[in-house]
């Protein structure tokens, strides 16, 4: 009697087991400063560089990944150099339509049907083109969209930012609005946020984001993190070990792998003058 009992609590356990396993989404994850074209980098232009950016992004198998820095015409040669199948939602900066950099979110349309979409600037005046508080360079943007997995039916909300780069006010602030605004268009609703927030695991507007309790880093998650170097890597030229680029998610994702991928080409040659970084999860 105790025997059969023993037997049926292991195929209790085994049966939820596997039912979790089956349930289980797994999504592969990326974020990627691509580095808009500029004619004076000499040596990695653009037209050099996208091939090699969208064979990463292949050989890796990205199911969806935010990119920053991107115009228009970068976003629309990506899209041509990766597989068939692979479509992008964001608009410009600097008018919200098409000038200026995009943060813009990549994603398999076999895998994912879009069914919201929107931005927001990280500014005072978050509805329309503005720049960052105290920050004299640029505007600054979030980009976001509601998914929905295909094959299961789970709906998440993705967010993709660019942080600036000058001023600590301006970067904090940005995560302040951030989560505010996380609650206010997802809601309870599980959160992927990707994004370049141009500070490390060490300044306080990342730690604003980690200890939050809405999103955790994946790179703290992660079990065994393959951490080679730091993500700004300036094309070769920069290997200070700072990881400046990150993957957030709630609760609802279980983090599998992490990693920052120092692909290179031509002996040497980086894709962009940030790596990317990539981590697989599990949408429970």
């Amino acid at each position: 009697m105790k025997r059969t009992s023993f037997y049926k609590a292991i195929f209790v356990a085994t049966f939820f087991l596997v039912l979790t396993k089956i349930h289980a989404q797994e999504l592969r994850v990326g974020t990627y400063n691509l580095r808009n074209e500029n004619t004076y980098d000499t040596g990695n232009l653009w037209t050099d560089r996208c091939t090699h950016v969208a064979d990463l992004i292949k050989y890796h198998d990205f199911d969806i990944f935010g990119v920053q820095e991107a115009l228009q015409h970068q976003l629309i040669t990506l899209k041509a150099a990766l597989p068939e199948g692979f479509a992008y939602y964001g608009i410009g900066r600097d008018d919200g339509k098409e000038a200026g950099e995009h943060e813009a979110i990549f994603y398999k349309t076999d895998k994912f049907e879009v069914l919201k979409s929107g931005d927001f600037w990280l500014s005072a005046t978050p509805n329309v083109p503005s720049k960052s508080w105290d920050a004299p360079c640029c505007n600054r943007m979030c980009t976001w969209v509601e998914m929905k997995v295909k094959s299961s039916g789970k709906i998440f909300f993705m967010f993709n930012v660019h942080y600036d780069y000058e001023k600590d006010y301006a970067r904090n602030q940005s995560s302040k609005l951030m989560l505010q605004k996380i609650p206010a268009i997802a809601g309870n609703a599980p959160v992927i946020m990707t994004g370049d927030l141009n500070g490390g695991n060490n300044s306080e507007w990342y730690k604003l984001l980690a200890n939050s309790g809405r999103i955790r880093d994946t790179y703290v998650s992660a079990k065994e993190p393959y951490y080679p170097r730091g993500s700004f890597n300036g094309f070769g030229k920069v290997n200070d070990g700072e990881l400046i680029d990150h993957i957030f998610v709630s609760k609802e994702f279980s983090v599998k792998s992490w990693a920052v991928l120092s692909d290179t080409y031509d002996m040497g040659k980086y894709p962009s003058d940030h790596c990317p970084v990539f981590s697989v999860v599990d949408f429970n």
